[in-house]
């Protein structure tokens, strides 16, 4: 599993796209002949994953927001972004 520096600034590729979907009344990661469901938590991690924010200050928000240790935040981030990069979903970006 591809680990990812907390200085990298991941985002979404192009082709793909998080879209609520209307009919399912549920949000959906959209690849070329691909769809995932994520679950509400992940959807907060994907929001987040704009190219603008390191993967360091996701995971600082996230941690705040739930007030929950930043190392559990990070291990859990750090799998599902891992997990997504491999399968060709994410891409990230040096910090500059």
């Amino acid at each position: 599993m591809t680990r990812l520096d907390p200085a990298c600034r991941p985002m979404l590729q192009p082709w793909v796209r998080l879209r609520r979907d209307k009919v399912r009344d549920a949000w959906v990661l959209l690849a070329p002949e691909r769809v995932l469901f994520p679950c509400p938590t992940s959807c907060e991690i994907l929001v987040r994953c704009d190219g603008e924010r390191t993967l360091g200050s996701i995971v600082d928000e996230l941690a705040a927001a739930y007030e929950a240790p930043r190392a559990a935040i990070a291990a859990d981030v750090d799998a599902m972004l891992g997990d997504l990069a491999d399968k060709g979903f994410l891409r990230t970006e040096a910090a500059p």
